[in-house]
């Protein structure tokens, strides 16, 4: 593994971890009022053109991390439309 792909690794590892905290006090709390639904949909959108795009230049950390983010935020998706 070179140095660029080890700090792809390291890069998508603390972005996608930050979004855990959230998804953990929002489903701990039953509340995803403060999110703004327009904000989660257009991250939602940004991370599959990230997907995208990692695929098109073979970049296993921005696949495997921009995968994992969509997940987590899809959840916090999840929370807005459930906990209305």
């Amino acid at each position: 593994m070179d140095g660029i792909t080890f700090l792809g690794l390291i890069a998508g590892t603390l972005t996608t971890i930050s979004f855990l905290p959230q998804v953990v006090k929002t489903w701990k709390t039953r509340s995803a009022r403060d999110f703004s639904l327009i904000t989660l949909v257009l991250l939602e959108v940004g991370i599959a053109v990230w997907i995208a795009y990692g695929f098109m230049i073979d970049s296993l950390p921005i696949v495997l991390f921009n995968l994992m983010t969509f997940v987590l935020v899809a959840v916090l998706l999840a929370f807005k439309v459930r906990y209305k």
